[in-house]
């Protein structure tokens, strides 16, 4: 049976100026390191041997009813705005409607081969990074959080050149609600192209907010999802890395996982990101990152008003306003943690008494948390002092609310992608043992659960195995 991909494509029928038809650059001995056959089946894709999904995957064979195309689109990249980025080694193949949702979905290569946008690049991705998104935005998904998602990963049997010498190739197949992003917005406005922005805000209202009917109920639409998503990130303890504005979606959801990662011992000003150097996208700053990101957003709609002094003034309020609705979002998720409902006055100190006890001993995010979901102790924190204090405020706070073991636990992951071990995951990998891979991927698939078999992978990372780093894959 060959492989059947149910193409509906929308965003090929758009202005030509919006993308670069091409088809993916051929690759020599594409092998299918694995297949999502379960999110597959939810997409109505159904998959043929391993050898052709290996072709179909790795660009190499166009399926039918694909239009390969590369999209258009700028951004700011801390802080300072690049007129023309794109999709520089992706292509997306096309749309696929969701048989059990009725939901749109995008399907891209990532690491297909050179664009237009390449920007000097060879449009290709190396095994780690590959493996890596793929690892990471599958547990993102399982914890409950908005992400892209991956459906498959190629070698492609020839390697590539990075500074640490030739490494093997890879393409990932991501799955996203949609790549629209600020940057898309901003690729427009920069342009002051007002027909194609106007038809850019039509299509995003369209697929992702019907009931928007001008920009200023998208940009508070794209608001909420936004803040709700960077809540769920502090709640998990998850650091983007490079939060810059073609990395913001309008769908909400969490896209690019390049220097992502999750924290070990708690800080709020943790950044592993190489390219951060002075710590612009650290965990903390993620809340006040989003805000300048959607004032980006909310300029390049702008020129669709009919009124720009008013429009001016009405985002200005909207964006002002941001900063509380992030608040309440972090609250509401942080609380959750602690079985907290915040309607007490006391909650959000019981909140920040035990972040600042966390912060002054080094203490695991995720093991503190899932320590007192589970016992309502936290061993780590013993030497603190004032824990014990605590601790007992605490617990009688919650004899106030009837189910909060519950809540905890269903807020609390017993289970992330820790560094080290995608670190280990990924050197494992290049020397051709797949087996960690698979088994961090098993493990995080149900992240909640208490799975003694893995105990290992809920171990933070020993002196030597600390992750200080980590590295866009590009």
């Amino acid at each position: 049976m060959s492989t059947q991909i149910p193409f509906d494509n929308s965003y090929a029928r758009l202005p030509e100026r919006f993308f670069t038809r091409q088809p993916a650059t051929p690759v020599a001995a594409p092998q299918l390191i694995i297949f999502n056959h379960a999110l597959a089946a939810d997409l109505g894709i159904t998959p043929g041997a391993e050898a052709e999904l290996a072709q179909v995957f790795s660009g190499n064979q166009i399926a039918p009813g694909a239009e390969p195309l590369a999209q258009a689109y700028a951004g700011h990249q801390f802080g300072g705005f690049s007129p023309q980025l794109g999709d520089g080694r992706a292509l997306l193949l096309g749309e696929v409607v969701s048989p059990q949702t009725g939901q749109r979905f995008d399907i891209q290569l990532k690491g297909s081969g050179p664009t237009p946008y390449s920007r000097m690049g060879d449009g290709r991705a190396w095994l780690g990074p590959v493996l890596r998104e793929y690892l990471l935005c599958e547990a993102m998904h399982a914890l409950g959080v908005p992400t892209t998602r991956a459906l498959a990963a190629v070698s492609t049997g020839q390697p590539i050149l990075r500074e640490a010498g030739p490494l093997p190739g890879a393409i990932l197949t991501r799955v996203a609600a949609s790549h629209i992003r600020v940057g898309t917005f901003e690729y427009f406005a920069a342009r002051r192209d007002t027909d194609a922005l106007q038809a850019l805000f039509e299509y995003t209202c369209a697929r992702h907010y019907p009931t928007a009917r001008d920009p200023v109920m998208l940009l508070d639409a794209v608001i909420a999802r936004q803040a709700d998503l960077v809540a769920q990130w502090h709640a998990i303890g998850f650091i983007h890395g490079v939060m810059n504005t073609d990395n913001t979606t309008l769908s909400g959801e969490t896209i690019d996982y390049g220097p992502a990662a999750f924290m070990d011992g708690y800080h709020p000003v943790t950044v592993y990101s190489s390219i951060d150097r002075h710590g612009r996208y650290a965990y903390d700053n993620q809340s006040r990152v989003i805000v300048w990101n959607l004032a980006q957003l909310a300029s390049a709609l702008v020129p669709l008003m009919p009124d720009q002094d008013e429009a001016v003034a009405v985002f200005t309020n909207q964006i002002n306003a941001m900063p509380d609705r992030l608040l309440a979002a972090r609250a509401r998720r942080m609380g959750a943690k602690l079985g907290l409902d915040m309607a007490d006055a006391g909650d959000q100190g019981l909140l920040d008494t035990l972040l600042k006890m966390m912060q002054d001993h080094g203490a695991d995010f995720t093991n503190t948390f899932r320590a007192l979901a589970e016992t309502g102790h936290a061993p780590g924190l013993n030497a603190a002092a004032g824990y014990g204090d605590w601790e007992k405020r605490w617990q009688t706070r919650l004899q106030a609310l009837p189910g909060a073991q519950a809540r905890m636990l269903a807020a609390n992951p017993a289970f992330i992608p820790r560094n080290h071990r995608v670190e280990q995951m990924i050197s494992a990998a290049t020397e051709g043992d797949f087996a960690p891979f698979h088994r961090l991927l098993t493990v995080l698939q149900t992240p909640y659960d208490t799975q003694p078999d893995a105990a290992d992978l809920q171990a933070p990372p020993e002196p030597h195995e600390v992750v200080k780093a980590t590295f866009c894959g590009t």
